[in-house]
């Protein structure tokens, strides 16, 4: 009986944490090349009021000192180590939707949907390009 009240406890406090972790895209995620399979960069998310926004925290291929050569405007020349590239994300059902994420490779700003799919570790990035096509990564948690 001891064991059995420990042990639903124990469920209660694992599915707690899990449900805290998807409400939000808040952390630290690596990304990953579609065509080589390495992690590429760190996205830090974080919260901006009732919204999110993300910036490059790290370049994992060794080339730290990129800039955005393909932006425009007052993000051309940037350094992307610290480029803000997601903008004002905000929760909306199961999702997060209604902000942009910018590709500094191509100098592109997309609408940008995020969600989890079950795992917490897991988040599925969708940027949408104003014809209608999409593209949709897979981004994990990075660990500590």
């Amino acid at each position: 009986m001891r064991s059995s009240l420990l042990f639903t406890l124990f469920l209660s406090l694992f599915s707690t944490c899990v449900s805290a972790q998807m409400n939000s895209p808040e952390g630290m995620w690596e990304t990953v090349d579609e065509d080589t399979g390495e992690a590429k960069s760190v996205i830090q998310i974080y919260a901006n009021g009732n919204k999110f926004d993300g910036k490059v925290a790290k370049i994992l291929t060794g080339n730290d000192d990129a800039v955005c050569t393909e932006c425009t405007g007052k993000l051309k020349g940037k350094p992307i180590l610290g480029l803000q590239i997601i903008s004002g994300i905000a929760k909306d059902g199961e999702e997060w939707n209604g902000g942009t994420i910018l590709d500094p490779q191509k100098g592109a700003e997309y609408r940008l949907v995020v969600w989890y799919d079950g795992d917490p570790d897991v988040l599925y990035v969708r940027g949408k390009h104003w014809t209608g096509l999409y593209r949709t990564q897979t981004w994990r948690r990075q660990k500590s």
